[in-house]
């Protein structure tokens, strides 16, 4: 299920596990979320410029939660913010 990927990528990045986020860049079904990790990834590693760096990290959370976001809505989940308020 991507679900998972996507959970699992949040948590990987949060936990700076890139090892972790490596893998789940090449076992993911999500064609683009392998793209926004391996553009993050590289920036990280090889990037001197730390606003570089924030832009992919930053582009690949906002893929994320756009992903979770769309995958609740056909659930039939609607979104944290309709719940809360």
């Amino acid at each position: 299920m991507l679900k998972m990927d996507y959970d699992r990528a949040l948590y990987y990045t949060h936990r700076s596990e890139w090892d972790n986020l490596l893998i789940l860049m090449v076992r993911t079904k999500d064609h683009f979320l392998a793209k926004k990790i391996e553009h993050f990834l590289h920036a990280y590693n090889f990037e001197k410029d730390y606003r570089v760096i924030e832009k992919h990290l930053y582009s690949l959370l906002r893929y994320i939660e756009h992903a979770n976001g769309i995958i609740d809505q056909e659930m039939g989940y609607g979104s944290m913010y309709e719940t809360m308020y």
